[in-house]
């Protein structure tokens, strides 16, 4: 008989597993797995790799190294376990085979290729299963996952620093380092848990980024993506070095792609939407390219997460689209004055119109505060989606 506390305590165990390899499976989702027999646990797995393991093999694997069985335990999942051949087999299999006594998992994996499969194999196997099982939090580790496989965009986070007063950077355009150490490596972290970091062709322009993780390890960089709807981009620029950024743009320009093509740059065209009229003085007006649009692209090559980086008109241009789930903001104790704001967004009438966030989380690093907010109707959208109707 299941004890419900107990089946929390195990399945918090998975978790952290699945939230020990937040920078490694990408475009999988990251899954923890406990293996308990007889109330000792015998084995724990978390998926590896893209092409490696799942989290239920590698447990499985844990529990035949220590000379243990599986036969006859409960074993603790994070996600509905699969059913359909991948780039590796069936992870129901391994499991019916190991003969346990009963799977708990936290929720339904909404992959059409699952979705609910996995847990019919299961019984039919005569094995019992028991879903549901800290739900929320499985999601706050897959949100990614979860949104490309119902929403088919990516799970998108806007990140920024910013003083007191709402400034990211001076009139002149100078912002480094309006953070701490502390705050720009927390900041690395969400970069290195995104599938890719995005950015604009002004921040490349103005700062040069590289856009690399730098300061915590990982088993792997996230690829990188520019918004240029001119292709006016610089073949010198840093984000450009060591090949994989991907460029998104309005513009079509068979010789700039290939001398792009060159230094390993990938050229995406992107249907423009309108014309946007510029602040140079010659009045011309300038493509933009279709926000929406670069997201399903990405959802589509399998990003999960997407990190924007970027300055304030492309940071309102994509809260303008819809693109932004979540808000990532270090506030700094300063005041800056005169200056560069968020997100440049069209005025309002009324304050009922402004897009609302509600905060989920403040953490102190060093002398700078991070704020995260999210959008509480997406967030529910997500929920709803991993329950099976």
């Amino acid at each position: 008989m299941s004890n419900p506390d107990q089946d929390v305590f195990y399945m918090r165990q998975a978790l952290a597993l699945a939230q020990g390899v937040l920078y490694l499976p990408s475009p999988n989702p990251r899954v923890g797995c406990v293996v308990v027999r007889n109330g000792e646990v015998h084995g724990r797995g978390a998926t590896q790799l893209v092409g490696g393991p799942h989290a239920e093999v590698m447990a499985l694997r844990d529990v035949l190294q220590n000379g243990l069985t599986a036969e006859g335990a409960t074993i603790y999942v994070t996600l509905e376990p699969c059913c359909h051949h991948g780039r590796t087999p069936p992870c129901v299999d391994a499991l019916i085979a190991a003969k346990p006594a009963r799977v708990v998992f936290s929720h339904f994996d909404p992959n059409p290729n699952v979705a609910g499969r996995g847990m019919r194999a299961l019984r039919e196997a005569g094995i019992q299963v028991t879903v549901g099982v800290c739900a929320e939090e499985a999601l706050e580790i897959n949100p990614g996952f979860i949104s490309r496989m119902t929403r088919g965009v990516p799970y998108v986070w806007l990140k920024a620093a910013a003083s007191l007063d709402g400034r990211t950077a001076l009139s002149n355009g100078e912002s480094q380092w309006i953070t701490g150490a502390e705050a720009r490596a927390d900041g690395h972290h969400w970069r290195a848990r995104s599938c890719t970091v995005v950015t604009g062709i002004g921040t490349v322009r103005t700062d040069n980024p590289q856009l690399t993780v730098r300061h915590v390890e990982t088993p792997r960089q996230p690829r990188r993506a520019v918004i240029d709807p001119g292709l006016s981009i610089d073949a010198n620029a840093l984000v450009l070095k060591g090949g994989g950024t991907t460029l998104f743009t309005a513009t079509k320009d068979t010789d700039k792609t290939l001398r792009l093509a060159d230094v390993g740059a990938e050229v995406v065209y992107v249907p423009e939407t309108k014309l946007v009229a510029s602040s140079s003085l010659s009045g011309k007006s300038r493509p933009r390219v279709d926000l929406l649009e670069v997201m399903r692209w990405l959802a589509k090559r399998g990003d999960n997460e997407i990190h924007v980086e970027a300055g304030s008109g492309m940071n309102g241009a994509l809260l303008q689209a819809g693109c932004i789930d979540e808000l990532l903001i270090y506030t700094a104790p300063m005041l800056i004055g005169e200056g560069m704001g968020i997100a440049k967004l069209p005025g309002l009438h009324k304050l009922s119109q402004a897009p609302r966030f509600e905060f989920i989380d403040v953490a102190r690093l060093g002398a700078d505060v991070r704020l995260r907010a999210r959008s509480v109707a997406r967030w529910q959208d997500l929920l709803k989606k991993i329950h099976l109707n």
